[in-house]
């Protein structure tokens, strides 16, 4: 099997290479109308996160973590998906961090845990994370034992993650192995797949019906490992998968009700 393209997303979706302008777009129209707080978790130049206030008191703290292999993107590509759960009555947040190769994935996992717990520290009541592909991935780290601080931890009430990458190991086999530089040792450490889940925690995973096959296995097998339920959405790849989070949609309400 070519891993390369079994990873490959753009190339099996009908205008696929157009999807990043588009969320860009949408992204930047959202917060000319819903100015988001930035703030600072730490002294790097990609230590920071956009919180969104609803405008009553909050039902808690929802965090949505971008995607992008941890090689690109930022939260300023989807402030619009904000939309659902701040409607719904939360506070939203979108942490940023390092991309590698200026950070390996152990540091991206401990960067978005500091970000998770200066957001918590802000907003009262249950944190709910979500994340898709490599954010799917680190807010599944996020359910391990020993990530956030048990402060935080014994907060969060629901992880949703979306097409999640959770076996590392196949990875090391593509391109993108010269600049993530995975070893066996961090595949072991940072697979979500490999590892116990936080007990009690209601953890759901997403994937759309028309994803890559990899991207299903992925899925299946945190499902698997966790003992966790997975949604296949029918008629959805993984570009648009994350669209639901803008409203009322079966994927929003498995975030936030």
């Amino acid at each position: 099997m070519d891993m390369d393209q079994a990873y490959a997303n753009a190339a099996f979706i009908a205008g696929g290479e157009g999807y990043p302008a588009r969320w860009a777009t949408a992204a930047a129209a959202f917060r000319a109308s819903h100015a988001p707080k930035r703030l600072r978790y730490g002294p790097g130049p990609r230590h920071w996160a956009d919180l969104y206030q609803p405008g009553r008191a909050a039902r808690g703290l929802v965090v949505f973590v971008h995607g992008g292999y941890w090689l690109r993107f930022s939260p300023d590509d989807f402030s619009h998906l904000a939309a659902g759960p701040l409607a719904a009555g939360f506070a939203v947040a979108m942490p940023a961090y390092t991309l590698a190769p200026a950070a390996r994935l152990a540091g991206i996992v401990a960067e978005v845990a500091l970000a998770i717990a200066m957001l918590a520290a802000r907003v009262a009541g249950p944190v709910h994370l979500a994340g898709h592909s490599a954010g799917g991935h680190l807010v599944a780290r996020m359910a391990c034992a020993g990530v956030l601080p048990e402060a935080v931890a014994r907060r969060l009430t629901r992880l949703l993650a979306i097409s999640p990458l959770t076996d590392l190991a196949p990875l090391m086999l593509t391109a993108m192995q010269a600049t993530l530089r995975l070893d066996a040792a961090e595949v072991a450490a940072e697979s979500p797949a490999y590892l116990p889940r936080r007990p009690g925690l209601d953890v759901r995973l997403w994937v759309g019906a028309c994803e890559r096959p990899a991207f299903l296995a992925q899925a299946g097998a945190l499902a698997t490992a966790w003992a966790c339920p997975l949604t296949v959405e029918p008629g959805r790849h993984h570009f648009d998968v994350i669209e639901g989070l803008q409203g009322a949609s079966p994927l929003l309400a498995a975030l936030v009700d």
